[in-house]
Protein backbone atom coordinates (compact mmCIF):
# COMPACT_ATOMS: atom_id res chain seq x y z
CA UNK A 1 0.00 0.00 0.00
CA UNK A 2 3.01 2.32 0.31
CA UNK A 3 3.00 2.85 -3.42
CA UNK A 4 -0.54 4.27 -3.34
CA UNK A 5 -1.78 7.65 -2.16
CA UNK A 6 -4.56 7.21 0.38
CA UNK A 7 -6.40 10.40 1.26
CA UNK A 8 -9.37 9.27 3.34
CA UNK A 9 -10.18 6.69 5.96
CA UNK A 10 -12.75 5.24 3.55
CA UNK A 11 -10.01 4.68 0.92
CA UNK A 12 -7.86 3.05 3.60
CA UNK A 13 -10.69 0.70 4.58
CA UNK A 14 -11.31 -0.22 0.94
CA UNK A 15 -7.61 -0.96 0.36
CA UNK A 16 -7.40 -3.06 3.53
CA UNK A 17 -10.54 -4.98 2.57
CA UNK A 18 -9.10 -5.66 -0.91
CA UNK A 19 -6.07 -7.15 0.82
CA UNK A 20 -8.38 -9.45 2.81
CA UNK A 21 -8.56 -7.58 6.12
CA UNK A 22 -11.96 -7.51 7.81
CA UNK A 23 -12.30 -3.92 9.04
CA UNK A 24 -14.70 -1.02 9.17
CA UNK A 25 -14.16 2.73 9.06
CA UNK A 26 -14.88 2.91 12.80
CA UNK A 27 -12.18 0.32 13.48
CA UNK A 28 -9.68 2.06 11.22
CA UNK A 29 -10.48 5.47 12.70
CA UNK A 30 -9.84 4.15 16.20
CA UNK A 31 -6.65 2.31 15.21
CA UNK A 32 -4.92 4.91 12.99
CA UNK A 33 -2.63 5.96 15.83
CA UNK A 34 -1.82 2.35 16.72
CA UNK A 35 -0.94 1.68 13.07
CA UNK A 36 1.54 4.57 13.19
CA UNK A 37 -0.17 6.53 10.42
CA UNK A 38 0.30 10.26 10.02
CA UNK A 39 -1.36 12.61 7.55
CA UNK A 40 0.78 14.88 5.37
CA UNK A 41 -0.31 18.46 4.70
CA UNK A 42 -1.65 17.45 1.26
CA UNK A 43 -3.92 14.91 2.98
CA UNK A 44 -2.05 11.67 2.27
CA UNK A 45 -1.72 9.06 5.04
CA UNK A 46 1.80 7.75 5.59
CA UNK A 47 3.50 5.52 8.14
CA UNK A 48 5.55 7.37 10.76
CA UNK A 49 8.77 5.79 9.49
CA UNK A 50 7.83 6.88 5.96
CA UNK A 51 7.34 10.42 7.26
CA UNK A 52 10.89 10.39 8.63
CA UNK A 53 12.09 8.96 5.32
CA UNK A 54 10.14 11.65 3.44
CA UNK A 55 11.72 14.41 5.49
CA UNK A 56 15.22 13.05 4.92
CA UNK A 57 14.60 12.50 1.21
CA UNK A 58 12.96 15.89 0.65
CA UNK A 59 15.76 17.73 2.40
CA UNK A 60 18.86 15.83 1.30
CA UNK A 61 18.28 13.75 -1.85
CA UNK A 62 19.33 15.26 -5.18
CA UNK A 63 18.64 12.36 -7.57
CA UNK A 64 17.59 8.73 -7.58
CA UNK A 65 17.88 6.17 -10.35
CA UNK A 66 17.76 2.41 -10.85
CA UNK A 67 20.44 0.25 -12.42
CA UNK A 68 19.11 -3.31 -12.70
CA UNK A 69 18.24 -4.31 -9.12
CA UNK A 70 20.26 -1.46 -7.59
CA UNK A 71 19.12 2.04 -6.69
CA UNK A 72 21.62 4.89 -6.62
CA UNK A 73 20.59 7.80 -4.43
CA UNK A 74 22.70 10.96 -4.71
CA UNK A 75 22.51 13.22 -1.65
CA UNK A 76 23.92 16.46 -0.32
CA UNK A 77 27.54 15.99 0.85
CA UNK A 78 27.76 14.30 4.25
CA UNK A 79 24.08 13.29 4.41
CA UNK A 80 24.13 9.83 2.82
CA UNK A 81 24.49 7.94 6.13
CA UNK A 82 21.39 9.65 7.54
CA UNK A 83 19.38 8.98 4.39
CA UNK A 84 20.49 5.33 4.42
CA UNK A 85 19.47 5.01 8.08
CA UNK A 86 16.01 6.40 7.23
CA UNK A 87 15.71 3.99 4.29
CA UNK A 88 16.65 1.07 6.54
CA UNK A 89 14.25 2.20 9.30
CA UNK A 90 11.34 2.23 6.85
CA UNK A 91 11.70 -1.59 6.53
CA UNK A 92 10.53 -1.64 2.92
CA UNK A 93 10.09 -5.25 1.76
CA UNK A 94 11.77 -4.53 -1.59
CA UNK A 95 15.01 -3.48 0.12
CA UNK A 96 17.61 -6.13 0.90
CA UNK A 97 20.11 -3.62 2.31
CA UNK A 98 21.88 -0.32 1.78
CA UNK A 99 25.41 1.06 1.86
CA UNK A 100 26.20 4.74 2.36
CA UNK A 101 29.20 6.79 1.42
CA UNK A 102 29.51 10.55 1.85
CA UNK A 103 27.01 11.65 -0.79
CA UNK A 104 25.73 8.40 -2.30
CA UNK A 105 23.50 5.62 -1.01
CA UNK A 106 23.46 2.27 -2.79
CA UNK A 107 20.20 0.43 -2.13
CA UNK A 108 19.99 -3.24 -3.09
CA UNK A 109 16.68 -4.73 -4.17
CA UNK A 110 15.89 -8.34 -5.03
CA UNK A 111 14.98 -7.54 -8.63
CA UNK A 112 14.36 -4.80 -11.20
CA UNK A 113 10.71 -4.41 -10.23
CA UNK A 114 11.67 -3.83 -6.61
CA UNK A 115 14.26 -1.26 -7.66
CA UNK A 116 11.65 0.52 -9.79
CA UNK A 117 9.25 0.58 -6.82
CA UNK A 118 11.94 2.06 -4.59
CA UNK A 119 12.76 4.76 -7.15
CA UNK A 120 9.04 5.58 -7.50
CA UNK A 121 8.61 5.84 -3.74
CA UNK A 122 11.68 8.04 -3.26
CA UNK A 123 10.58 10.31 -6.12
CA UNK A 124 7.11 10.54 -4.59
CA UNK A 125 8.55 11.37 -1.16
CA UNK A 126 10.90 13.96 -2.68
CA UNK A 127 7.94 15.90 -4.07
CA UNK A 128 5.67 15.59 -1.02
CA UNK A 129 5.50 18.41 1.47
CA UNK A 130 5.64 17.64 5.18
Amino acid sequence: MRSQSIHTQRELVEQLQELGYDCTQATVSRDIGDMGLRKLSEGIYVLAEDLHLQRMVAEFVNTVEAAENLVIVKTQPGTAPGVAAAVDAASLPEIKGSVAGNDTVLVVSGDREGASSIVALIEKLRTSRH
